[in-house]
């Protein structure tokens, strides 16, 4: 009889086992020549060497639904181990995903497209290589941006994502904050961490920043770079001067794709200073590849209230133009 070890990692264990480990039951018994035990994080196999094979296959496949999914159900092993006896048929129930599902996050988190415009961005994504989305805050931009991004990366479309932001201050002063760029500037990227603990697992994401296939850094420290491989997301796009959102745009690579999110609204550049996120809307707009999805207050996924302050901003904007 031989024995087999395999040690589970980057796998929330409660989600990959189920309860009372009924998931790893239901591989066991379909191989009742063989012994499986799991002990935290590891999965001892004790048979015969070619079911001890099949097995660790099966398991395989399993944590690799897990980590594109989220999630894994008895059903669904059901499902992998008859693909196993019969491989000519096709997994149908396991890979099925519900059309508005962009991806299954931490916790049992579905991330989900909320709205029409989001829904727009998501196509967009799917069809251009660069997208600029444009909207008030509380759309969703930035988050759907981020899921589109990281299913990207679980999909191996991608090697590695990178997030950017220019460094212009909302009313404060980053000088007068401690440590260098990126330490002062991260506070600032709360939302985009916030968004990656809802998609990705904790030991998983730490692992990605560490080994920068998750890299969050300022805008500055793109420059001289060509990013290849990459999904690659600017951030508060307003507040990038017409310089740095050509510098942004050039360092595209290979098979790279980009997503630019802004408000045109609340732009934190010198009075005199240009936008580059409002002329990159009038010079790049009808560029093949290029693609604009415009999100307004029907898009604010926050509070009610946070829909109606911007829409009564939105209207006394109009009528200040008009005048």
């Amino acid at each position: 009889m031989t024995e087999k070890i395999i040690t589970l990692e980057d796998v929330e264990l409660v989600g990959f086992l189920g309860v009372e480990n009924s998931n790893i039951k239901e591989v066991a018994a379909a191989f009742p020549q063989s012994k499986i035990i799991s002990r935290g994080n590891e999965i001892t196999i004790r048979g015969s060497l070619p079911e001890i094979v099949r097995i660790n296959e099966i398991l395989d496949s399993l944590v690799q639904h897990f980590q594109k999914y989220g999630k894994i159900t008895t059903e669904q092993v059901r499902s992998y181990l008859t693909l196993e006896k019969h491989p000519e048929e096709e997994p149908q129930v396991h890979l099925k995903e519900e059309d508005d599902v962009l991806l299954y996050g931490t916790k049992g988190v579905v991330i989900k497209v909320k709205t029409p415009n989001q829904q727009k961005m998501v196509e967009a994504a799917a069809k251009n290589d660069i997208l600029f989305a444009i909207g008030p805050a509380g759309t969703g931009k930035t988050y759907t941006a981020v899921a589109i991004a990281v299913k990207a990366l679980k999909n191996k479309e991608v090697k590695k994502i990178i997030i950017t932001r220019p460094a212009v201050e909302a009313g404060e002063n980053l000088g007068f904050l401690p440590g260098d760029l990126k330490e002062k500037i991260d506070p600032y990227l709360r939302p985009i961490y916030d968004a990656l603990d809802d998609m990705i697992q904790p030991e998983k994401l730490k692992y990605f920043i560490e080994n920068r296939v998750i890299e969050i850094a300022p805008l500055a420290y793109m420059r001289g770079r060509t990013l290849n491989n990459a999904f690659i997301l600017l951030d508060e796009a307003q507040n990038t001067t017409p310089m740095q959102m050509k510098m942004f745009l050039t360092r595209m690579g290979i098979q790279s794709k980009v997503i630019i999110t802004g408000d045109k609204t609340q732009i934190d550049l010198p009075t005199k200073v240009k936008s580059g996120l409002a002329e990159a809307n009038r010079i790049l707009d009808g560029i093949k590849g290029i693609a604009f999805v415009e999100l307004d207050g029907k898009d604010v996924v926050r509070h009610r209230l946070v829909r109606d302050i911007i829409m009564a901003y939105e209207k006394s904007e109009a009528e200040k133009a008009a005048h």
